[in-house]
């Protein structure tokens, strides 16, 4: 007799696969043994994409060009390039290929997002919660995303610290973190940090800061800690280098070290945030310490204060053309990216949400229409403006000479509404391919039917109701930044 609890498990499974339907790759997905553990495509060799348009981001768009790629190195751009002998060769004759999609907001693949239970949590930390086998992920590679940067809710003033991931699905989490990528961590303005939208139970108290003046209270007090912490560690190194043996180290402060490197600049600041007063006060107080904002995530008012963005030199990393989903997201407007864009702000565009991730090619087609920007400055904003955000665009974000292999294959232009992803490689291995995708299928459906006959998944001979779906996935973030679940804002 087969375990029920495996067979349930297994029918779990199966229910993630066929969620949606058949429309389209990204709703059927390949269980963990279709993910990259012993696909054919892993190749040790070389690959060459035959007969594309390239769209560089960085260098143009090259039309009916190849693109070579050696372990997993972009290795040649160019026409009429030559693959050493038992070479993967694809030919992408009327295909596209641009840079894999980077996503500079992101709570996918997590399973807590916020640590609420103070205001200050820079000791927290986004790897520790990490589920490598978040559906999502593979329905993220079929919109072409090979980049994620995992950032901290935004219920505390100081959040936890980020991680910036290559979605390497099939993969232990070890694979999937970006190597030499800069540390970060996350901040938050507004509602979310205050507690704005909150129930308190009976009898328990508020939890600090309440207000927005006390928000930037709290970001002020935590900083002045840290900076009296880096002073006493710096005072302790120079007696040892004087030679003085005899002196006891200061206690280390988990919470505080991170804020240290933020001073030293070794760690970047992603801040949450809506308001354009909110905004010019977070400048502000960075200012105040010697460090600097390395994104506004959301800034829907950042349009206001551009200048001043600009002059910090933050970048930008925002929603198309979400807004009103609470009072201090009203006033934003599409216009917004190209606004900030021609005032000399880095920009990206970004998702914070398992669904938008999965169009965020569309997302910056938009910016065309909202701002006129061009073709490739529309791209940029999701390529390798965000790359540059996450300090990784030396590694990705641009198809050039050296650049890590992390490509997506079109089937039409990636701005039109009528195109789709066809292949997405990290690396230079395919992490998501079209066509295995519909092959399989079939066969998952099958396999479904045949764990729905099981006893384990059988209602009840007499009364009672049949057993519930199993879940898709163990539970993860799957909602925007800014809805509120309960007692867990994002």
């Amino acid at each position: 007799m087969r375990h029920p609890i495996k067979c349930i498990v297994r029918l779990a499974l199966l229910v993630a696969i066929g969620a949606g339907g058949g429309a389209t790759p990204a709703q059927n997905q390949p269980t963990r043994q279709n993910a990259p553990n012993n696909r054919q495509q892993r190749n040790a060799g070389e690959t060459l994409i035959r007969n594309a348009t390239i769209l560089t981001v960085s260098r143009g768009t090259l039309q009916n060009s190849d693109l070579l790629i050696r372990d997993g190195k972009i290795a040649g751009v160019g026409q009429n390039l030559k693959a050493r002998d038992g070479a993967r060769v694809i030919d992408a004759t009327g295909k596209y290929v641009m840079p894999g999609i980077v996503d500079a907001h992101s709570h996918s693949m997590m399973d807590a997002v916020n640590e609420l239970t103070l205001s200050v949590t820079s000791m927290a930390r986004i790897q520790d919660v990490l589920n490598p086998t978040d559906v999502d992920l593979y329905r993220a590679l079929a919109g072409g995303v090979t980049t994620l940067n995992l950032l901290h809710g935004s219920g505390n003033a100081i959040g936890g610290q980020n991680t910036v991931v290559k979605i390497k699905y099939g993969r232990p989490i070890a694979d999937f973190i970006f190597p030499g990528a800069p540390p970060g961590i996350k901040f938050a303005l507004g509602e979310n940090p205050k507690r704005a939208n909150s129930n308190v139970p009976a009898g328990q108290p508020r939890r600090y800061p309440a207000t927005r003046m006390g928000v930037r209270e709290v970001i002020r007090e935590a900083f002045i800690r840290a900076r009296d912490y880096k002073r006493g560690w710096d005072e302790h190194r120079a007696g040892l280098a004087r030679g003085d043996k005899n002196l006891m180290p200061p206690r280390r402060d988990l919470q505080l070290e991170p804020l240290v490197e933020i001073l030293e600049g070794k760690r970047l600041v992603h801040a949450h945030c809506y308001r354009a007063d909110e905004i010019l006060m977070l400048l502000d107080v960075a200012d105040e310490f010697g460090f600097k904002i390395k994104t506004l995530q959301h800034v829907l008012e950042g349009y206001k204060v551009a200048k001043e963005i600009a002059r910090h030199g933050a970048g930008a990393s925002l929603f198309a053309d979400n807004w009103g989903y609470k009072v201090e997201a009203y006033d934003a407007i599409p216009y917004a990216a190209a606004i900030l864009t021609r005032a000399g702000v880095n920009v990206s565009l970004n998702s914070d949400s398992d669904e938008r991730a999965r169009r965020l090619n569309i997302e910056a087609a938009k910016m065309i229409k909202y701002g006129g920007l061009s073709e490739e400055e529309a791209l940029k904003l999701i390529t390798l403006n965000p790359a540059s955000q996450l300090g990784v665009e030396s590694r990705v974000g641009s198809i050039e000479m050296g650049k890590d292999a992390d490509l997506a294959i079109w089937s039409g232009h990636p701005l039109s509404v009528y195109s789709h992803a066809e292949m997405t490689m990290i690396d230079g291995e395919t992490f998501f391919d079209r066509q295995q995708d519909i092959a399989r299928r079939p066969e998952f459906e099958r396999e479904r039917r045949q764990l729905e006959q099981l006893e384990a998944n059988r209602p009840p001979a007499q009364g009672g109701a049949p057993p519930p779906v199993p879940r898709d996935r163990r539970p993860t973030y799957a909602h925007d930044d800014d809805l509120q679940d309960e007692g867990d804002n994002h």
